[in-house]
């Protein structure tokens, strides 16, 4: 007598894995992919493949968000310390024998070019992570000194490339770690008021500070001329001064409502630079106006605020300090990119999630989002 094994439809096998997605992040995420598959296509249908290799990034990215999904935070805190490691020295690596394009050091080849800076986006916030878990119950001042160390050697050695803007990137995920474990506001007050206090005797000195053949000691000259070129772009308006300029053209031309789909003079008449890239925001802004920069913030928002849900419903204390620590790499991307598109900070060459074009920066947003779905099914999971 034979036996007959039904095999149950692929759609039955399948959906188990989705169980416990959380749907409200998925939402966000949708829609501003929808918003970024728009804005490319419009800024970079006549920039060769731009549109397809964008659209191909985005389902590369999904790919890796529904993997790294069905992996539960306990295995990912097994990754920490490998991931840190490797990270750490393969930025060594690069600071001895990397590539050098256009002054910066910043790639390796290993058969294949890779710029190890982008592991420790993740690896940092992970390793971070898994060290406070570690001292969970029995935390002391000295923690959070191994803590700044850790996060202090791959920063240092970002900047040493130079890479401002990437350090920026892996300076907040680990600071935001080092916060949500309960750093002391008596830690956290005096360098932000100093900060300030520093970003305003520059303001007010820029004349003085800005002027020809003065050097700072502290930065590379192309840093400085950033930094100048913030404070008064017309200074050189058709040099350093270009791109922040026909940023805010761009982006005050867009009024209220915007010029319409497709209707951006300053985007087709190729004024902005990088258009499909670090400035979209500004092509962006000039098809669809205030309103629309208005509806991206509050996807951005909504993002962010339901990551910090997620984070804050965490089962285990490495869970919440990685959920919130990647959340914030959502809000440190959209934050200094918009920022600097408008003008109200220096240019340093950060992407804006799911707008901008860019396989490597989308392959993180994937990963941090992957991550964030884990420790979602992970709490359902809990909870039932």
């Amino acid at each position: 007598m034979s036996v007959v094994f039904e095999k149950s439809p692929l759609w039955q096998r399948v959906m188990p894995m989705f169980r416990g997605f959380d749907g409200p992040l998925a939402f966000a995420v949708f829609m501003l992919v929808c918003a970024g598959l728009l804005t490319m296509y419009s800024s970079g249908y006549d920039h060769g493949t731009r549109f397809v290799d964008h659209g191909r990034n985005m389902l590369l990215a999904g790919t890796i968000l529904f993997v790294v999904a069905q992996i539960p935070p306990q295995r990912l805190m097994a990754l920490a310390v490998p991931m840190y490691t490797l990270g750490v020295a393969l930025l060594i690596a690069v600071a001895i024998f990397g590539i050098t394009k256009k002054g910066a050091r910043r790639w390796l080849n290993l058969g294949i070019i890779i710029q190890p800076s982008e592991i420790l986006k993740i690896a940092m916030p992970l390793m971070l992570a898994w060290w406070f878990q570690r001292r969970e119950g029995q935390l002391r001042p000295l923690d959070f000194l191994v803590g700044g160390l850790l996060l202090a050697v791959p920063v240092a050695l970002i900047v040493k490339q130079p890479d401002l803007g990437t350090a920026i990137l892996v300076m907040t995920t680990g600071l935001s770690v080092l916060f949500f474990a309960g750093l002391s506001w008596k830690l956290i007050v005096p360098p932000v008021l100093l900060g300030l206090v520093g970003i305003g005797l520059l303001v007010w000195n820029e004349p003085a500070l800005c002027a020809d053949g003065v050097r700072w000691v502290v930065l590379h000259d192309y840093q400085q001329q950033r930094i100048c070129t913030l404070l008064d772009p017309s200074r050189d308006p058709l040099g350093k001064g270009f791109h922040i300029i026909q940023g805010m053209i761009a982006i005050g031309s867009g009024g209220v409502t915007g010029k319409g789909f497709m209707q951006g003079t300053q985007t087709h008449l190729e004024f902005i630079p990088e258009r499909t890239t670090d400035f979209i925001f500004a092509a962006f802004s000039e098809e669809f106006g205030l309103i629309g920069n208005l509806l991206l913030i509050a996807g951005f928002l909504f993002l962010v605020l339901r990551g910090l849900v997620i984070a804050m419903d965490a089962p285990t204390m490495f869970s919440r300090l990685l959920a919130g620590s990647v959340t914030l790499i959502f809000f440190t991307y959209a934050f200094v990119n918009m920022g600097m598109v408008s003008g109200i900070l220096p240019v340093v060459g950060v992407p804006l999630p799911f707008i901008s074009y860019g396989g490597t920066a989308m392959v993180t947003l994937g990963l941090g989002l992957g991550i964030l779905m884990s420790i979602a099914k992970a709490r359902r999971l809990v909870q039932s």
